[in-house]
């Protein structure tokens, strides 16, 4: 049986997974309304996500949908769509939105299941791993804290400025953090004696387990880090979360995919998606 509020496409359920717990959630003619009323100015966790690709004249339609469904908060000043298809379906989306100077977002659903995943042969055996303590003021917190400032090490310089980064990404880690103590998953991180040099996520919902924020420090790319703490951290999601199926999203031109395929993962999903922005956000709202 289906539920009328989880989209079918592992990637867009598992986007809404990781939203704040106070996200709503309702059902429109044809399409789901996000929205993140604690962070207004997500692009990504306000967005409405139609049952199909769009048709001729539905940029103006979904405009307009888009304005009454945010009508209450004059805060949201972007426009996101996404459409609950997985093999790159387009439509009408070039005549619909390029004209409107809406930029398209192609993602792929990297996906796993638990028997799937295995070790790289050259995984490094030399980092510890482990899962961090969520609590505030607890004996990781020092590591927390280098978690934030290994995703602004990390962040794509051009498009993301750092101090307004780094306040995202504390704010961020402050939401998931409070959903980690209650019980959706766990934060992993990889050392090398006490520095980080590897951080991700994973939020498990229902048994989809979505992975956060895959980051591994400059210095230590290319050492088997990464594809280490990827298996490790799917291995406790299984064991304590009950995981069912792991899915993290990557860009189709970004090597880090061939990664995830060495440990398990399978390019499942091509999900599209297109949002205009307005000026001045660019560093609040990484992709």
């Amino acid at each position: 049986m289906t539920d009328r509020f989880v989209p079918r496409s592992l990637v867009w359920a598992t986007s809404i997974d990781v939203l704040p717990p106070q996200r709503v959630v309702r059902r429109g003619d044809g399409y789901l309304a996000v929205l993140s009323p604690t962070n207004p100015t997500h692009w990504w966790g306000n967005l409405l996500v139609f049952d199909a690709e769009p048709g001729p004249g539905d940029g103006e339609r979904w405009e307009r949908l888009f304005a009454a469904e945010f009508a209450d908060d004059p805060r949201v000043a972007h426009r996101t769509f996404a459409w609950d298809t997985t093999q790159d379906e387009r439509g009408a989306v070039d005549e619909e939105f390029g004209a409107r100077g809406y930029a398209v977002e192609l993602s792929v659903g990297m996906i796993a299941t638990p028997d799937q995943i295995a070790p790289h042969p050259r995984a490094n055996a030399e980092v510890q791993t482990t899962a961090l303590d969520p609590v505030p003021g607890g004996p990781d917190e020092d590591r927390w804290e280098q978690v934030v400032e290994l995703q602004v090490a990390a962040r794509n310089a051009e498009r993301l400025e750092e101090e307004p980064f780094r306040v995202f990404s504390r704010a961020r880690q402050v939401e998931l953090r409070r959903m980690l103590r209650a019980g959706a998953g766990s934060w992993y991180v990889a050392l090398d004696g006490d520095e980080v040099v590897a951080s991700m996520g994973i939020v498990v919902t229902g048994g989809r387990a979505r992975y956060q924020a895959v980051d591994t420090a400059i210095t230590h790319r290319r050492r088997g880090i990464c594809s280490r703490l990827l298996v490790d951290a799917a291995r406790h999601a299984v064991a304590n979360h009950g995981a069912q199926r792991l899915v993290i999203v990557a860009d189709p031109d970004y090597h880090a995919a061939r990664i995830y395929e060495s440990v398990g993962f399978r390019p499942i999903e091509r999900v599209c998606a297109v949002c205009r922005q307005p000026p001045g956000q660019d560093a609040l709202n990484p992709a």
